[in-house]
């Protein structure tokens, strides 16, 4: 009777392919990072190309091949032509973690903007997943989705589309682990507190601007953390790592928060 297959072959994503969104900067280019040293392919998107390319070069010291897709997400037709341009090397796994996190005040918030944002925060993936579903459903596949604590505790002002569509990656992923669960695993990991680049830019504005408002969230929001920190990127790509793998095998449909235990507060 043979014993349980080693970690290391469990962690491994050798000969699988994956396509990572967002993956310019931050938790994507983290996540590029951490799938490339356990030996996956991939396939980079975001809209930022000089970024993609950053990623690319630091990925490929690993020794893996990878792909760069300069992505419009929030137009259906680009994310339409990206899977057009995979068929018949569809990725393994799938990593929907790009979006926006743009402030404005729930009663100024115009069709426009309302539908930009949700476009990129939520309609790109559920695209991105279906045209998925539709290549892996026979083969098998992963998908990790990336959520926020936003949707589930609402702490800054002026992001209620936000956390809506953010809300709604969760419904969605979960609805896919339930009609597809046999072949493909979905997952929600739910980062909060992270120090991207991204939050880092925000933090400077709030500065230089003299934002008390902005000032105030931060101050509190970093109060409430019962680790005392702000995480790094790497430790959610580390969560995402472990989702891709064979050590969740049989993680399906769950909603992982990485925030360093902030939404037990």
């Amino acid at each position: 009777m043979s014993g349980p297959r080693p970690i290391s072959e469990l962690l491994s994503l050798k000969g699988r392919k994956a396509l990572i969104t967002g993956a310019a900067s931050g938790i994507g280019r983290a996540t590029a990072l951490r799938f490339a040293e356990a030996g996956a392919n991939l396939e980079l998107v975001d809209i930022d190309e000089f970024g993609l390319k950053e990623t690319k070069a630091l990925a490929e010291e690993f020794g893996v091949e990878v792909g760069i897709h300069r992505v419009d997400l929030s137009k259906k037709i680009e994310v339409d032509a990206l899977w057009e341009a995979l068929k018949g090397g569809e990725p393994d796994i799938l990593v929907n973690n790009a979006g926006v996190y743009w402030f404005k005040d729930f009663t100024e918030v115009d069709e426009g903007f309302y539908e930009r944002v949700m476009a990129i925060n939520l309609d790109s993936v559920f695209w991105m997943c279906q045209h998925f579903v539709r290549a892996r459903k026979e083969r098998g596949g992963v998908i990790i989705n990336v959520s926020s604590i936003e949707a589930f505790l609402p702490f800054a002002k002026g992001l209620a589309h936000y956390d809506a569509a953010k809300l709604g990656v969760v419904a969605l992923t979960r609805a896919i682990a339930r009609d597809y669960g046999k072949k493909i695993r979905a997952n929600v990991v739910v980062p909060g507190g992270i120090e991207t680049e991204g939050v880092k830019k925000l933090k400077r504005e709030a500065i230089m601007k003299l934002d008390v408002e902005k000032i105030s969230i931060s101050f509190n929001f970093n109060a409430r953390l019962p680790m005392g920190r702000f995480g790094e990127p790497d430790e959610v790509a580390r969560v995402m790592l472990f989702l891709a793998s064979d050590l969740a095998s049989y993680v399906n449909g769950a909603v992982i928060p990485v925030d360093g235990g902030f939404l037990s507060t």
